[in-house]
């Protein structure tokens, strides 16, 4: 069942930080190349992720309820979601996340204008802090750990889900705009990265009592090292792509922002499995 878990957390998050972030940079990568339509590519891309997002909400919400209840026959009954929904802090918190989801999808195919759609997912996004290590903690320390938690999410969203935008312009023919784009998303990703990793920090601390937790290569502290090392190869990445750009190896670079962003859908699979453990207090 925890394996189970993993999973669905992997790939909940995983589409709704593309989906939030692939809006957040649209006004940046829509001036790439006028004669494509990035926002008709945008909205086919959205409304599958979105598809996926409701649905592995929803097995989220099974799987959370069945380790409650302890069976399926008793997990499947309305009375059983219906208290767990109304009576407990994550069912409550749920209850308005699966309630953005259908609101997302509603606006992506009545094409409700990509405002709206950035704020929907942006609320969704907001929705995913309070679950799991968020909730650790009471009071003032708690909304704050949310609050942190929440900027943490937006700025790993902007970041994967920018680099799917770039894909689609990238498959594209490519010349000096493409350049230009590239130039002012490095900008903003490493800007991206400082707010990743203050953040980061910040999240540990709090959980941990320490800046990183011990013992290094045991459970929570060894996931989180894995997370850490797959962010420092997309950093890495990340500039590799700015050189290839200003060196007009378009061709290399497209292949390089790929990788950079498997590696990210990685780093995400590192925080679904962290959200699972226990933070080891030093």
């Amino acid at each position: 069942m925890l394996s189970a878990m993993v999973i669905c957390r992997f790939v909940h998050f995983s589409v709704v930080l593309l989906i939030f972030g692939a809006c957040a940079f649209r006004p940046l990568l829509r001036g790439a190349w006028p004669s494509f339509d990035i926002d008709g590519q945008l909205l086919k891309v959205n409304r599958v992720l979105a598809w996926v997002a409701l649905a592995s909400g929803l097995a989220w919400l099974l799987l959370t309820t069945h380790s409650m209840a302890g069976s399926w026959p008793e997990t499947l009954a309305p009375a059983t979601l219906w208290l767990v929904l109304g009576s407990t802090f994550f069912g409550q918190v749920w209850a308005f996340h699966l309630l953005f989801c259908v609101l997302l999808l509603l606006a992506l195919y009545a094409r409700s204008g990509f405002n709206l759609i950035w704020l929907l997912s942006f609320l969704l996004l907001g929705t995913l802090a309070p679950v799991g290590h968020g909730a650790m903690l009471d009071g003032w320390r708690g909304q704050l750990l949310m609050l942190n938690q929440w900027v943490h999410l937006a700025c790993v969203g902007a970041w994967i889900g920018g680099l799917l935008g770039l894909q689609l312009i990238l498959v594209r023919p490519v010349g000096q705009d493409v350049g230009a784009v590239l130039q002012r998303f490095s900008n903003l990703g490493f800007m991206l990265v400082a707010g990743i990793i203050l953040t980061g920090l910040i999240n540990t601390r709090v959980l941990t009592g320490a800046l990183w937790p011990s013992p290094l290569f045991e459970g929570f502290a060894l996931i989180l090292l894995i997370k850490v090392t797959l962010v420092g190869v997309m950093l890495l990445l990340a500039l590799f792509n700015l050189l290839m750009s200003r060196a007009g190896r378009f061709t290399l670079m497209r292949r390089s922002v790929a990788l950079e962003w498997l590696f990210g859908l990685a780093a995400v699979a590192a925080v679904s499995l962290l959200g699972t453990l226990p933070p080891l207090v030093v």
